[in-house]
């Protein structure tokens, strides 16, 4: 056996593909597709039946079981050594596709070769799999004339850091492996790829591997010329304050960090920032005995940062220096505090599932790589896990962060990896009364989202930095990092307005609106009579309509009716009977609040669309033909928002017919009672016919074709049996000939 080169394609984007078939007599054909892109060698196996009827693909490289072939152009190779190295798919109890052992470099290089081509203002660096680097586009090498601003550390913590890169925020992230420190090698590329004069400022989590490999390739790019300083965060308030040498671990607070410092450095240079001060000067000139000249030397002189608390001068055109930049990030570290609680462990890819944290049990403080946390309990509601959490963190005991009652703060809810936004969002309206009731805080800003992740871990951290205006200038400044989240800056309207009033309902009082009038004029008394005689017929009806959609439908049908027909008879006596367009309003309200299903939503929506029709002409009494409008109308937008018609097996069948013939027979001049009653002779054939159609709406399309033609639509003979009463009622009340 051997492999016998096919096809070599060098196309316009880059791919190198190379095609090779293995010849077997007796096996399948196999072949190997390889094929290069950007660098990289990637590989295919394909298995075709002996006729080629059908081909099944073993996988790509990168899913579960790839192939790790290496090309080995027309060498010979051996039938098992091919089944061997391209495996077919297998059951695995692992939660990742990444199920082989060793493929740690492809989830990695893999996960940014997706994000480089998901945003365009990334890039990498070309030295995959040992440099895992991404840059800012626009950033790069000497020229750079801003303070470089890296991050980086392990994988599975996405979108930290790399997600995190971008104007505004970081200018580089190093990637390590899932859980580990980048190396050395990587840290010094991505530092010598961003670095410019201004320099550059290593952010870094605390833990022990990313200090040292971050310190190391600082030491080496001193050594190297660059300018390099380095800021360790340790935001943990999980754990207690004494931790020997180890210290605090570096969590979410991490990323508000990142955007703190970086943004001083961004708003100082900014024109805005110029603009500002320019004004705030001129006013102290005004005011001052300050000379113009002065003034003038002032607004064109380097500025520098002076306390924490407060911004005493603006940044010259140059930016701050390093030294700042670095001293404004330790400052921006030492005012932040972080917990965590987890309802599962995170899963390494290639790795089983752990079930060390079994069914309905938390974790308090679980580390962000599945490491023990502070306590395991059992799993709490999430007022009383949220409340726990922010007493620790805010604790006068362990004095973490340095926030006191009255102060401002910004409120970071994180989501570690499995947790669903409506969880989170949870988590975030029970967090800000807390902060607000039982700690005595402003909450002046609220992220919400998964910003530093474990993976598939479920549950979340909560952050908690003061928000002084410094910091909320920094925090709301603009950033084009593609996973910081957007709309949250500025101070918060009212959460809750008033629920708008409809306008018929604001200038009518209640009491007009919803009250039987004392004197029934002629209409008001028809639509008694109509409506009494309506709801009692489909009351009576209630078994034969369950008995019925019982053998095509759910059995209901009766119920859910003869509920909104009791509550209309039991609000007939607050209807406004002489105002027609507004009963038939209150119709659909009473429908709206007791019938469920389908039916109570269509039936709604046909009193609607009656209303809105009728309602012009609600000053005087409603003619028979404007009737017929409303009627067609209500029709009308059941087939709209319903999407059934006629011929469908619906309610439609019965009132479609009855439509047709009563505006034909009021265009004949027929009495109206009369057309009304012959109508709804109508109304009923057409509900009888439904036995003889094919469903296409609603629960009777699963019900074969023989039980359907035992028994009509439930739904058009209730509305057949509503019509026809209201017309024999109305018929006999007000005799035509009276």
């Amino acid at each position: 056996m051997a492999f016998e080169s096919k096809k070599l394609i060098n196309n316009p984007n880059g791919y190198l593909v190379h095609i090779c078939v293995l010849m077997s007599s007796g096996y399948p054909v196999k072949e190997i597709v390889v094929f290069t892109f950007r660098g990289r060698e990637y590989y295919k196996c394909i298995a075709y039946t002996v006729d080629d009827t059908e081909s099944i693909k073993c996988s790509k490289r990168g899913m579960g079981g790839a192939c790790r072939i290496k090309y080995r152009g027309t060498d010979a190779m051996h039938h098992s050594e091919l089944e061997e190295e391209c495996p077919k798919l297998a059951e695995s109890n692992t939660k990742h596709p990444y199920e082989s052992q060793g493929q740690e470099h492809d989830v990695v290089t893999e996960f940014i070769e997706g994000l480089v081509e998901t945003y365009p203002g990334l890039q990498y660096l070309d030295g995959f799999p040992e440099v895992k680097v991404v840059l800012r586009a626009d950033a790069l090498g000497p020229k750079y004339d801003k303070v470089a601003v890296i991050s980086g550390g392990g994988s599975g913590h996405e979108p930290a850091h790399a997600g995190f890169v971008g104007d505004g925020m970081l200018t580089a992230a190093i990637c390590g492996d899932v859980f580990a420190s980048p190396p050395v090698a990587s840290i010094l590329a991505g530092i010598r790829a961003v670095t410019g004069p201004m320099g550059c400022l290593l952010i870094v989590k605390n833990y022990t591997g990313d200090r040292l490999n971050f310190g190391l390739a600082a030491e080496e790019a001193k050594s190297e010329g660059y300018k390099v300083e380095m800021v360790i965060v340790g935001d943990d308030c999980a754990l207690p304050p004494q931790r020997g040498i180890t210290g605090r671990r570096g969590l979410a607070g991490t990323i508000l960090v990142h955007k703190n410092h970086n943004l001083l450095l961004g708003f100082f240079r900014s024109d805005v920032f110029r603009l500002f001060m320019a004004r705030r000067l001129l006013l102290l000139c005004l005011y001052s005995s300050v000379a113009m000249t002065d003034w003038v030397f002032r607004l064109s002189s380097p500025v520098s940062v002076g306390s924490s608390d407060e911004i005493a001068g603006a940044a010259a055109a140059s930016g701050l220096s390093l030294s700042d930049v670095t001293a404004e990030a330790r400052h921006a570290c030492g005012i932040v505090g972080t917990m965590g609680v987890a309802l599962s462990v995170c899963t390494l890819p290639g790795q089983p599932k752990s079930d060390r944290l079994g069914p309905g049990k938390m974790e308090l403080g679980l580390g962000i790589h599945g490491e023990p946390g502070a306590i395991v309990a059992d799993i709490q509601p999430v007022d009383l896990v949220v409340s726990h959490v922010l007493n620790r963190i805010l604790s006068p005991e362990t004095d973490y962060v340095p926030i006191k009652r009255g102060s401002r703060v910004v409120l970071m809810i994180n989501g570690l990896g499995a947790t669903p936004v409506m969880e989170l969002m949870i988590a975030a309206g029970k967090a800000v009364p807390i902060l607000q009731l039982e700690h005595g805080l402003a909450v002046a800003r609220v992220y919400t989202g998964s910003f530093m992740t474990s993976l598939d871990m479920a549950g979340f951290s909560i952050s908690i930095m003061k928000a002084e205006q410094a910091i909320l200038q920094r925090l709301d400044a603009p950033t084009k990092a593609p996973h910081w989240p957007v709309g949250v800056d500025g101070d918060h309207p009212p959460a809750k307005i008033p629920v708008p009033v409809p306008p018929s309902r604001s200038t009518k009082s209640d009491e007009v609106v919803l009250s039987r009038p004392q004197q029934l004029n002629q209409q008001g008394r028809a639509l008694d009579v109509a409506i009494e005689a309506a709801t009692l017929a489909i009351i009576n009806l209630k078994d034969s309509l369950n008995d019925w959609d019982s053998k095509v439908g759910d059995g209901d049908c009766g119920s859910t009716m003869s509920r909104g027909a009791t509550a209309i008879q039991e609000d007939l006596k607050n209807y406004p009977l002489n105002d027609a367009a507004e009963t038939i309003n209150e119709i659909g309200s009473s429908i709206r609040r007791v019938m469920g299903g389908t039916s109570g939503i269509i039936y709604d929506i046909f009193c609607k669309a009656a209303y809105a029709k009728l309602k012009p002409n609600n000053e005087s009494d409603i003619t028979p033909m404007q009737w017929a409008d409303a009627f067609e109308a209500a029709i009308g937008a059941v087939m709209l928002y319903g999407g059934a018609a006629a011929g469908y097996r619906t309610m439609l069948d019965a009132l479609i017919p009855a439509s047709a013939v009563l505006r034909e027979r009021l265009a004949n001049g027929d009495h109206p009672l009369e057309a009304f009653l012959i109508s709804s002779d109508a109304a009923m054939a057409g509900a009888e016919s439904t036995k003889q159609m094919d469903a296409q709406a609603g629960r009777s399309t699963y019900v074969s074709a023989d039980i359907l033609t035992s028994v009509p639509d439930p739904g058009a003979m209730a509305a057949a049996s509503w019509y026809r009463a209201a017309a024999v009622a109305l018929k006999d009340k007000f005799n035509a000939s009276s």
